[in-house]
């Protein structure tokens, strides 16, 4: 008899009753919680559409007419550097026939669809339509682009398609007393990357959010400067973030003060921080770099993965080579972004397994338990939810035959 993936009632109910373990029982998300398709439907209508997502950093685009692309769910969108030199974003897609007007990233004075010339200002008001003058009830003058609302937060940029949502400021600033003194808004971007992985978000949101891999998946990076041990987690438990704190050790190649570095004093000039901004956003903030991750799911095996990376301001002054620095930072982290990639697309054709189970959480796997907590909160009151028929008791599943795509 096969056991097929199970209905989104059924994960749900696990997911809170996950969330409601103490600490040292805790175990890991059930498979078919990365697997189902009405799972992911209920996340992009009760997640996604909801919270706040990041697009990346405003120092991305310094200038006025720079911007950058990206989407919430289906929607795409495009924040834009303006006149007032503040950070805005519009849908990214023209008011005539729907056709998407900017791609990627980059700078302009105005924004021309590429189908039939409609001309925006970088402040999202039409200012032109060819050959619709013989239309009396055209007034340009009236059109915009729909707003996205947005929010700068530590040189993050932020959007939400919820008008009523709490601002991202508000809901991070117990994280600001953490990462305030690092300054990452004065960091210099090196680089920024797209990609797609096979793999559902939840296991890379998790793969991040835990220090118990790095010495061994990543044994040939990171993993020798970063001992579990040095791992410290925060007493409180936040709505919209967790984080954890990792002490370099003194061989580290990267993850320390500079010598020029006058913000930071005692353990901090060693001391990393780990932030993951739920849903998708993770951090690794060290006094000399950063590097980060921006996760955009495009179904239960497929996520678009922003990756970046930029560095202490001292550290490039102090930088002779500045071009042979970049290539090797970026080599050094295109590195340990394979490393993870090997890993959560190897755990998501495992979760896809007929005999695979989800096994007890190490204590280093703390804040696992935290984005259940969060997944429980964002996902409770499923409408489709029907009365329960049987009482569903986790156990090893039995083989199934369902072919999942």
């Amino acid at each position: 008899m096969s056991d097929p993936i199970w209905p989104v009632e059924l994960i749900l109910d696990r997911i809170d009753e996950l969330a409601a373990l103490p600490h040292g029982e805790t175990r890991a998300l059930p498979p078919s919680a990365y697997l189902s398709e009405d799972l992911h439907a209920f996340e992009k209508e009760r997640i996604f559409a909801r919270d706040w997502i990041c697009l990346g950093r405003a120092e991305e685009i310094p200038k006025t007419g720079d911007y950058l692309t990206g989407m919430i769910n289906d929607q795409p969108i495009f924040a834009i550097r303006g006149r007032d030199s503040g950070v805005r974003a519009f849908a990214n897609v023209c008011l005539h026939r729907m056709m998407r007007l900017l791609q990627g990233r980059g700078s302009c004075r105005g924004i021309t669809c590429p189908y039939h010339g409609w001309a925006y200002g970088i402040d999202g008001q039409l200012k032109g339509a060819p050959h619709m003058q013989d239309r009396a009830d055209f007034n340009p003058k009236g059109m915009s682009l729909p707003e996205i609302r947005t929010d700068v937060w530590e040189g993050w940029i932020y959007v939400t398609l919820d008008p009523k949502t709490v601002s991202i400021s508000e809901q991070l600033e117990p994280l600001r007393e953490v990462v305030g003194r690092y300054r990452m808004g004065d960091y210099v971007q090196l680089v920024t990357q797209d990609h797609l992985w096979n793999t559902n978000w939840k296991l890379l949101t998790e793969n991040f959010m835990e220090g118990y891999h790095l010495p061994v998946a990543h044994k040939a990076t990171v993993g020798a400067w970063t001992p579990p041990d040095q791992c410290e987690f925060p007493g409180d438990v936040h709505e919209a973030f967790t984080y954890q704190l990792f002490q370099k050790t003194g061989d580290a190649k990267l993850g320390t003060a500079h010598p020029d570095n006058t913000r930071l004093e005692g353990p901090w000039r060693t001391t990393s921080v780990l932030p993951t901004v739920f849903p998708t956003h993770m951090t690794v903030l060290a006094p000399d770099h950063l590097w980060y991750l921006i996760l955009r799911p495009e179904g239960p095996g497929q996520v678009h993965v922003r990756f970046g990376a930029a560095i202490a301001p001292e550290v490039l002054a102090a930088t002779s080579d500045l071009e042979a620095f970049r290539e090797e930072v970026i080599g050094f982290f295109d590195r340990v972004n394979e490393e993870d990639r090997f890993v959560v697309e190897g755990i998501y054709e495992g979760a896809r397994a007929p005999l695979s189970e989800a096994g007890p959480l190490s204590w280093l796997e703390r804040e696992l338990h935290d984005f259940q907590k969060y997944l429980s909160r964002r996902l409770s009151g499923y409408a489709a939810r029907k009365p329960k028929t049987r009482t569903h008791k986790p156990g090893k599943r039995k083989a199934r035959q369902t072919k999942v795509a």
